[in-house]
């Protein structure tokens, strides 16, 4: 490292250390509306009680860091195939969101530990590095902190990014730091892209990529029972006008833009559908359900009900009953359904003939598609994919997912999508291949890591 990097990274800590007031104030902050972040303050600074003794012996132990929900989905693919291959391994699991830690409960086995994310202000780096002292750190797809990087590069323990990604718009702004950014990138020990096109990107910063192995989340096996439920209840609905269009994971401002392109071709008789949405957040639920009865809509929400089967039962009766194709929306209040619950992503998909993706209609990068794909639910994606523009151009490429410039040019062809219906049962049917062709990750990434785990 040049002494002018030295003088940056010293600079940058500073900084980091100045902030660690406000990141208190912002957890305040947040934890009005999701408590878990209120719990444990202390150990995103660097302290932990006498819970996190070292119940692990002499364990081999993998610091794994993901920051939400999304990648702790994916870290728990990787952990379950290491723990094939390597059952003595210990896990480190670290998140920066309530879902991510939320999420990442289920996936500790014996000996395993869970803390939050350390913020990267050098002495917090270096009392967790010193506490829990892992052999390994495997960073989810887009982390990299310098901090946490010179840390774990003067103590000699391997830090590498796995699954990594990195879009266009996110290397811009790397670039435009790269006084901080190539330093921490370069100081990586590996990286494993997902596309050759992150690869690139990434390479540009400095990283040490070593090799192309795909997105782990083609791994992910759908949930057997709610996506049995899903395609049960898609199955027993009526042809004509029976198909369910959902807005998936959607984000603040969205549900409008439905709700609104919904009322503007209230009074067409083109195609009907039953319409159901799915927040991303649940503080959200709340604010989204008062959102839609502002708006006119009757809601019916999944909380209300005590099963998912009587919630598709809701939905079925909707179907059938409610949107007559001889009568127009003018002529009774509009009822949507809300997707209040946590965990239940895989019967959503499984129920919905077309979703509609979530936080690609606002400048948002879009939200993994992959768990629609893999139950048989295609997709139209809005204008704002830059988050996962590579895995968006293949299914569109694949007829599985189609692109819309707008909330109502995306209603249009989810509409014209379910009425084709020869068409959508064709994208239904590929979107099982498109999933099976890209998968495998998992077992690549723990052969790529083989070199840096305890040997027979």
């Amino acid at each position: 490292m040049s002494a002018l990097e030295r003088l940056t990274l010293e600079l940058y800590g500073v900084v980091m250390r100045l902030l660690c007031p406000w990141v208190k104030r912002r957890l305040a902050r947040r934890a009005v509306r999701q408590p878990l972040l209120a719990l444990q303050v202390q150990e995103r600074f660097g302290h932990y009680d006498k819970r996190f003794s070292d119940d692990g012996g002499q364990a081999f132990r993998i610091w794994v860091h993901a920051v939400s929900l999304g990648e702790t989905r994916a870290a728990g693919l990787l952990m379950r195939a290491l723990r094939t291959t390597h059952p003595e391994v210990r896990f480190l699991l670290t998140h920066s969101s309530a879902t991510g830690r939320a999420e990442g409960e289920g996936l500790l086995g014996p000996g395993d530990l869970q803390v939050w994310q350390p913020w990267d202000a050098p002495a917090g780096v270096q009392r967790f590095l010193d506490h829990f002292e892992p052999q390994l750190a495997l960073m989810m797809e887009t982390e990299v902190w310098p901090n946490w990087v010179q840390g774990c590069r003067a103590r000699g323990i391997p830090l590498c990014l796995v699954n990594a990604r990195l879009s266009e718009k996110s290397a811009r702004s790397a670039q435009r730091l790269a006084w901080l950014a190539k330093p921490a990138y370069s100081g990586l020990t590996a990286v494993w892209a997902q596309t050759s096109a992150d690869a690139q990107r990434l390479q540009s910063l400095g990283a040490p990529v070593v090799g192309v192995l795909g997105n782990l989340k083609f791994d992910a096996q759908p949930h057997a029972e709610q996506a049995r439920l899903g395609r049960d209840a898609r199955g027993a609905r009526p042809a004509q006008d029976g198909a369910v269009i959902t807005l998936a994971s959607s984000r603040e401002g969205e549900e409008v833009l439905l709700l609104e392109a919904l009322l503007a071709r209230a009074q067409e008789m083109g195609p009907r559908a039953t319409y159901l949405v799915v927040p991303r957040h649940p503080e959200r639920f709340d604010g989204v359900a008062k959102a839609m009865e502002d708006l006119g809509f009757e809601v019916v929400r999944r909380s209300s009900l005590h099963s998912l089967s009587e919630f598709a039962a809701k939905i079925h009766q909707a179907c059938v009953l409610e949107y007559p194709a001889h009568e127009g929306l003018e002529r009774q209040r509009p009822r949507v359904f809300l997707g209040d619950s946590m965990g239940e992503m895989n019967f959503y998909y499984a129920l919905t003939n077309v979703a509609l993706m979530g936080a690609s209609f606002k400048p948002l990068g879009g939200q993994n598609l992959i768990e629609a794909l893999a139950n048989g639910c295609p997709v139209v994606l809005g204008p704002h994919t830059f988050n996962f523009q590579d895995t968006s151009t293949l299914a569109v490429k694949a007829g599985v997912a189609r692109s819309s410039s707008s909330m109502q040019e995306g209603l249009q062809m989810a509409l014209n999508w379910v009425k084709a219906r020869e068409e959508w049962l064709k994208a239904s049917e590929r979107c099982v291949d498109f999933i099976q062709a890209h998968q495998g990750a998992s077992e690549s990434l723990v052969e790529a890591l083989s070199v840096y785990l305890p040997q027979p």
